[in-house]
């Protein structure tokens, strides 16, 4: 009764105080079993920051427990004390090893902020609250803050046991990321370059998930290991919220600037586009044949392209080159007058 009072009251211009996390009465694992991010092939554990829960960073955020992993970053939930909200905190591996991409990301990031505010599809795409350097034991470590989510489209996906997305979800889903995208190509001239599944984040529309989450964790501290003087936690998951928010294109730390052609080579490689494939100058289309591939593996539950070679059993460009004729014919030979690549799967005469 007294917590619900508490949660209801305005915050008054008061700060919250930090929270007093255990460190004890947790499930203990064994340092010999692999978890979370030490799975993660080519894992160096000196890359990542080592954050502890009840950590704090610029006197303002508390990190309360872990929202997830991957190859160049964790996510951990946090209170923003100033503000009395909850943000996410994306904490990236060493900079060293991340190099020019953490600086691009920002730039992008910079880019939308500065963009309209009034486009339907500004809240279709995730924002960028804060922004700052944390010095750990070898190197500085990029954070980014941004709102906290639920869960992604993948997971949610999985939820179902036909592994579908029910149709209106996805009709939700597919409005949303082509307002996120003609926000992006006509207000911010940017490119995401990595639609998928796991970059798309449903919203929250209240916060008593967050509440419970820290509840949950000052109540029953997740299972972790400690190794070398490291602390690795479980993740916690959210519960399902009273109330969803909509969906959220997120990450973007393939994205490029959408006002100069591009010939780099990006995308997963069963969503890639000829273009890409052929190293043609491209632009904002690539996004938009990423978009049809994903939804169609999402709808259809596996991938309109491959791209899988029958005899080498792995992915080849020339194979996917093959499903994509089939299936649309053959490209127009203006289109491979431009590749650079073009040489090496077609005839002069585009055979």
């Amino acid at each position: 009764m007294l917590k619900s009072v508490l949660r209801s009251l305005p915050s008054l211009g008061r700060t919250w105080k930090p929270l007093n996390f255990p460190n004890s009465n947790f499930a203990q694992i064994s340092a010999s079993l692999k978890i979370e991010e030490e799975t993660i092939p080519g894992y160096a554990a000196s890359r990542y920051y080592p954050t502890r829960i009840g950590e704090i960073f610029k006197e303002r955020y508390q990190v309360v427990g872990k929202l997830g992993f991957g190859a160049s970053s964790t996510a951990w939930l946090a209170r923003d004390m100033d503000r009395r909200r909850y943000v996410t905190l994306k904490i990236y591996i060493k900079s060293a090893s991340m190099g020019q991409q953490l600086d691009d990301e920002l730039t992008i990031y910079n880019r939308i902020e500065r963009a309209s505010k009034s486009h339907p599809g500004r809240n279709a795409v995730r924002s960028l609250l804060d922004t700052f350097d944390i010095d750990g034991p070898e190197d500085k470590h990029r954070c980014l803050v941004h709102p906290p989510l639920w869960e992604s489209v993948l997971t949610f996906l999985h939820r179902n046991p036909i592994q579908r997305l029910p149709v209106p979800v996805l009709a939700f889903v597919l409005q949303r990321l082509f307002l996120a995208l003609d926000y992006l190509h006509t207000e911010c001239e940017v490119m995401h370059g990595d639609i998928k599944a796991d970059n798309i984040m449903f919203g929250i529309g209240d916060d008593s998930v967050f509440n419970d989450f820290v509840e949950e964790e000052l109540g029953s501290p997740c299972p972790r290991k400690e190794i070398d003087g490291r602390i690795i936690y479980t993740s916690r998951e959210l519960k399902m919220p009273k109330v969803w928010g909509a969906p959220v294109l997120c990450d973007f730390g393939s994205a490029m600037p959408g006002d100069i052609p591009h010939s780099e080579d990006i995308q997963p490689d069963v969503y890639r586009a000829p273009e890409v494939i052929l190293q043609v100058p491209w632009g904002y289309n690539v996004d938009i044949w990423n978009v049809g591939c994903m939804i169609w593996n999402i709808f259809e539950g596996g991938s309109l392209f491959t791209g899988q070679d029958p005899e080498l059993q792995t992915y080849r460009s020339r194979v996917h080159l093959a499903q994509i004729i089939s299936l649309l014919g053959p490209p127009p030979t203006s289109l491979l007058a431009q590749g650079k690549l073009s040489h090496k799967f077609f005839s002069d005469k585009g055979k």
